[in-house]
């Protein structure tokens, strides 16, 4: 289980999450939305220990990351996976080279088990013969995909995704939400994705999560963020521009 407890954040007068607070039961998909700038990324960020909040408290396992030993924050970062939203590779490696990249600095495999694990994790995410190629001859849907496969090859518990469809079209859109339920139902990891894109949210949440003013506005089930009365809800998931008379939203 994943708990975010009361997270304060500002970056100088910028207060960007204040009372910020998230369970993240085991195996669920977790989908935070919100509108740009308000914090999302901000948010997971802590749950790695890239960030420390103000105040609060993050707790992955029952143990607080804020209180970590660098020892135990690096075991700890080993078991949660980091899908980055523009996937993150390094142009001069191979895409093999890129996903063993982990395993080789974990240092617990032997080479030729390193380069069953490649494979099988690049087969998991459907580009089995990938391996020897470099990142700037496949399409952007394809290099998401490595990313996935790169954040799972050390074969983590949590998986944090932040805007994994960021750029792409419907269809490689709906290709990488498959990839995500696959990872979920398959691998049994549990998931936080940080997304824009409600078809997806719909798709792959167990629950979603609304990040408004720096604290969640409402968390619920697809259906029950669906049915949500909340105006400030109702204008994101609908897309709606902002009407007067209505609630407005931090720019």
């Amino acid at each position: 289980m994943i708990l975010l407890d009361d997270i304060y954040k500002a970056f100088g007068a910028k207060v960007v999450l204040s009372g910020f607070t998230l369970e993240v039961r085991e195996g669920e998909t977790m989908v935070i939305i919100g509108y740009s700038g308000t914090g999302k990324s901000v948010a997971i960020k802590h749950i790695v220990g890239l960030l420390e909040p103000d105040a609060g408290a993050v707790l992955v396992d029952d143990k607080d990351v804020t209180r970590l030993k660098r020892k135990d924050l690096y075991s700890l970062r080993e078991r949660i996976g980091y899908v980055f939203q523009f996937a993150a590779l390094f142009d001069s490696l191979t895409i093999g080279e890129n996903v063993a990249m982990g395993l080789r600095k974990q240092g617990k495999l032997a080479e030729p088990e390193i380069e069953e694990r490649v494979h099988e994790v690049l087969t998991l995410v459907d580009l089995p013969n990938a391996a020897h190629q470099l990142p700037a001859e496949l399409s952007g849907g394809m290099r998401k995909r490595v990313g996935i496969a790169r954040a799972v090859a050390l074969r983590p518990k949590y998986l944090l995704y932040d805007e994994p469809t960021t750029g792409l079209d419907p269809v490689t859109s709906a290709v990488i939400d498959e990839l995500m339920i696959r990872m979920r139902e398959k691998l049994g990891v549990t998931g936080i994705v940080i997304t824009h894109d409600m078809r997806s949210a719909y798709t792959v949440g167990s629950r979603i999560a609304m990040l408004y003013e720096g604290k969640v506005r409402q968390v619920g089930t697809v259906s029950e963020i669906k049915a949500s009365q909340d105006p400030v809800v109702r204008q994101f998931i609908e897309g709606r521009a902002h009407l007067a008379g209505e609630e407005s939203h931090a720019a």
